[in-house]
């Protein structure tokens, strides 16, 4: 008879994503058939970036054709605790587990300090799970496996991220020996931070001297990178995408805010040593007959959203901050009044059994990171920039005169 009828993890109140500093908690459940004698009941939490991608060699006539393999990992935690029994070393004689239903209570601390944010990709993987074994002296042990979510927070409420990014580029067409005409696009996006769920507001002004149709369109790309052996690989993936109008030859077409939604995608990634992922936007005018012009702007997605000023104050107990070029771009999140929402990643469960091959158990093996998402986004026009013809200011000025000449 098959003793053990059911070996799963269960963590308190349903919790899936963490942070630096949380507690992960909750309890692992054992129900037997019959009484069961074993070493121990252990569970491990780990924290670990890996990288793996091989590549194919020609070789000579000796050595032949070989495959070459790069990898690369980077822990951030290990740690154990003994539910029930002894370690996996202790001496002395094996206890008994009675049948019935178990439920051995656990608890770690995610530690304050470097943690990446999970991810999971073609080539490498950014992951956090907690593993319990019960160890039996006669046999393999049985195993079960659950993973969460860890986010490295990146606040997209300062200067620098508010800041509207801008770019221009142009090229001139040609039919043959004559110029056809001059393309250009001047590009302005409302700022460089966003978090997922909401929305780029694209300005444009898209001028098509040519005699030639153009298709305008704007697309959001992840580009990763991963490094092992001191080789790197990248991958780029199109995670949003808007098309435009086609422009007729001697047209201009103006966008006015068009908005460009962005899926539940994992924050940008530079507190990794040997996984980077970054954004940017890319312009395209596909040109009819000719090469398309191209503009990128680069893009950073974060995990606390948008707010009004005045800002809310930072969470003083918070560690930690990304280095995109200046120091404390990236305080960790701040006090919050409603606690945030989170979606699953855009593409999709990922196997978590890897190499495994000993008895796994639970419906928890196929895991989706989470990631903070805003569900109801507003876009809201930006107010206009002062100007020394403002409207306001001419009133100002006239009251200003009236009153001058009502006292004299």
């Amino acid at each position: 008879m098959v003793k053990l009828k059911d070996f799963h993890i269960i963590l308190d109140s349903n919790k899936t994503v963490y942070s630096a500093g949380e507690y992960v908690s909750g309890n692992v459940v054992v129900e037997l058939r019959g009484d069961m004698k074993m070493r121990g009941i252990r569970i491990y939490m780990r924290g670990l970036a890996k990288v793996h991608w091989s590549e194919s060699r020609g070789g000579g006539h000796q050595t032949g054709s070989y495959t070459k393999y790069y990898d690369a990992e980077e822990e951030y935690f290990y740690m154990k605790q003994v539910l029930f029994g002894k370690d996996e070393h202790e001496g002395g004689s094996n206890p008994v587990l009675r049948a019935g239903h178990h439920e051995l209570r656990f608890s770690f601390q995610i530690p304050y300090g470097r943690v990446a944010t999970s991810f999971e990709g073609k080539y490498g993987r950014i992951r956090y799970w907690l593993k319990a074994e019960i160890d039996k002296p006669w046999g393999f042990n049985s195993k079960t496996k659950r993973a969460f979510t860890v986010i490295d927070h990146i606040d997209i409420n300062t200067p620098a991220l508010l800041a509207p990014q801008t770019g221009f580029q142009e090229k001139t067409v040609c039919c043959g020996l004559c110029v056809a005409g001059n393309i250009s696009m001047s590009i302005k996006t409302d700022r460089k931070g966003y978090c997922p769920g909401e929305s780029i507001a694209i300005s444009a002004e898209l001028q098509n001297g040519s005699s030639r149709r153009i298709k305008p369109r704007a697309t959001l790309y992840q580009r990763t990178t991963f490094f092992a052996d001191g080789k790197s690989r990248s991958v780029r993936n199109p995670v949003a995408f808007l098309q435009g109008s086609t422009i007729r030859g001697r047209r201009t077409e103006n966008w006015n805010n068009k908005l460009l939604k962005i899926p539940p995608i994992t924050p940008t990634l530079t507190n990794c040593g040997i996984i980077k992922l970054e954004y940017f936007l890319t312009i395209c005018l596909d040109i009819t007959g000719a090469m398309n012009l191209n503009l990128h702007l680069p893009i950073v997605i974060g995990t606390v959203p948008l707010r009004a000023p005045p800002y809310t104050p930072f969470d003083p107990l918070a560690v930690g901050s990304m280095d995109l070029g200046f120091a404390g771009m990236f305080p960790s999140p701040p006090i919050a009044d409603t606690p945030p929402s989170y979606a699953e990643c855009l593409f999709g469960a990922v196997d978590i059994r890897d190499d495994e091959t000993e008895d796994m158990m639970g419906d928890t093996l196929m895991f989706t990171p989470m990631y903070t998402y805003v569900p109801n986004y507003e876009f809201r026009q930006p107010p206009p920039p002062y100007s020394p013809t403002d409207p306001n200011a001419s009133i100002a000025h006239s009251s200003s005169d009236h009153y001058r000449a009502c006292v004299s």
